[in-house]
């Protein structure tokens, strides 16, 4: 995580720009960019709602748990959409993520108070973070890499498509019978909640830029986890031994994934500098074989 912060650091001090929110105008060309932005939009909408629904009916001591499959689903959308094969080592990094999701449900479930409509919200949580991920990689050339540029045309989408949500689950009606709706308390509340999500979507659109989308799901892992920690402590929970090894499994899997696709892209990358200094010595021979044939000519 220092590491990455130390990254995330220098990324910035190096493109200040990036740091201040762009001076936006409407035009015909920004509308193309919010149309073409669209698909992440909805993804965005999925995983928000998703994300919402996991936590309104599992525990936030279990979210590390039913939010553990991001890194599974990422490993299975490179499989089908980039069709990148997939080696032995990240298999069993995957089956050991799946056996902790799996251990953890069990033994929330022996508590009583699992959900399992929480569980399948929790995993298709997962499904769109990793969604998420990919789609704001490539949506980020769209916008001149700027994360501001992509959280605001993001947000902007998002705002309308929850409308039609929000009329067919009845959620408009809940709203305006609110009985805190004109309370000057609910509004700083949700004013300060919708400050520290934009900057938390631009921090995230940052890491995806200079990093990849694989670390962006990592580290929300690993904050997951934390988050899972204290959460425990702070409520002073007891919990049983096979509920801690459940999220041990969770965390170790997702780090030596880390360090298999570490070391994996080294290997990818090694073998394509190989292959372009094949390709130049091939070119400077030729050039000394055309060179030789016009000196005999």
């Amino acid at each position: 995580m220092a590491f990455l912060a130390t990254r995330l650091t220098n990324k910035c001090l190096v493109g200040r720009n990036n740091l201040f929110f762009p001076f936006l105008t409407l035009s015909l060309k920004m509308s193309n960019t919010i149309f073409y932005i669209m698909p992440l939009s909805i993804v965005f909408v999925g995983m928000i709602s998703f994300n919402n629904l996991s936590l309104k009916y599992l525990g936030v001591a279990f979210y590390t748990v039913g939010r553990s499959l991001t890194t599974v689903f990422n490993v299975v959308l490179t499989y089908f959409v980039l069709n990148t094969t997939t080696s032995m080592q990240t298999l069993l990094c995957c089956a050991v993520i799946i056996t902790g999701f799996l251990l953890g449900v069990n033994q929330e479930g022996s508590t009583g108070h699992l959900s399992y409509g929480g569980v399948i919200c929790g995993v298709m949580a997962s499904l769109f973070v990793a969604l998420n991920a990919v789609y704001s990689k490539r949506a980020l050339p769209l916008v001149n890499n700027n994360p501001w540029k992509l959280n605001y045309y993001n947000c902007l989408n998002g705002m309308f498509l929850f409308i039609p949500f929000m009329v067919l689950f009845g959620e408009v009606d809940v709203v305006a019978s609110y009985p805190r709706l004109t309370s000057s308390d609910f509004w700083f509340v949700m004013t300060f909640t919708g400050i520290v999500g934009s900057l938390l979507g631009f921090v995230a659109g940052l890491q995806i830029k200079v990093t990849s989308a694989l670390t962006h799901n990592i580290s929300g892992t690993a904050k997951a986890c934390l988050q899972t920690v204290m959460v425990v402590v702070i409520n002073k929970e007891v919990k049983s031994f096979l509920w801690w090894l459940s999220n041990a499994m969770v965390l170790v899997g997702s780090a030596v994934y880390v360090m298999v696709r570490r070391v994996e892209m080294k290997m990818e990358m090694g073998v394509e500098n190989k292959e372009k200094e094949s390709d130049t010595e091939e070119d400077a021979v030729r050039i000394e074989t055309s060179d030789d044939v016009k000196s005999n000519l």
